[in-house]
């Protein structure tokens, strides 16, 4: 089971971003998805998160209406679009697969991207 993040990196305030998660090693199109950013006092975000199909969507306030969630389940691939982007979206971005079964959850993360937003 993988999940490899790319996208981030250094960007000035105002500037965009577009993260990728690339899955393998388990089915792709039965697990939600969800972008979690951890900042430098380890406290962990969900920032976003969408359904199965890719018709139900969950924004945190603090990115509602800049940051966009997506999936492409032909690819393994959930994308997240990051737009107007602010000192305080300074964070590693992990990315986060969860599925419900009966026994409970199951969980895959990825190793995550630095993200920082700095003049």
């Amino acid at each position: 089971v993988q999940l490899v993040e790319s996208g981030g990196g250094l960007v000035q305030p105002g500037g965009s971003l577009r993260l990728s998660c690339e899955a393998s090693g388990f089915t792709f199109n039965s697990y939600g998805m969800r972008w979690v950013r951890q900042g430098s006092a380890k406290e962990r975000e969900l920032v976003a998160a969408i359904s199965t199909e890719p018709g139900s969507t969950y924004y945190a306030d603090s990115v509602k209406g800049r940051f966009t969630i997506s999936r492409d389940n032909a690819k393994n691939t959930v994308y997240l679009q990051m737009n107007d982007l602010k000192p305080e979206d300074t964070a590693v971005y992990l990315c986060n697969a969860e599925k419900w079964g009966r026994t409970g959850p199951t969980n895959h993360w990825g190793q995550g991207t630095q993200v920082t937003v700095s003049e």
